[in-house]
């Protein structure tokens, strides 16, 4: 599967805010659950899902190693995206 990734150090009070040309899937994942999406395997995520408007902001439970992922769910097409963290914005 074709997707971009992304890896951050997070707080709890840090946003990720993303922003997306168009629909698209975006999850953020700890370590374990990116390692399973990565293989394909069935995995969670802490916070996302399908986004149909643009920024998405997700939100980190804890602090620690956090990826990012976007994708289109094995549809065919291209994505882009822009990823930044918002430090102690939630």
């Amino acid at each position: 599967m074709n997707y971009l990734h992304y890896e951050f150090d997070l707080s709890e009070d840090d946003v990720v805010e993303v922003t997306l040309e168009g629909q698209a899937n975006v999850r953020l994942l700890d370590p374990e659950n990116y390692s399973l999406y990565s293989r394909g395997e069935r995995h969670t995520y802490a916070d996302g899902g399908f986004a149909r408007e643009s920024p998405v902001e997700l939100s980190p439970p804890h602090a620690g190693h956090w990826h990012v992922v976007v994708d289109l769910g094995g549809y065919p097409g291209t994505i882009r995206a822009g990823v930044r963290v918002l430090k102690g914005a939630s």
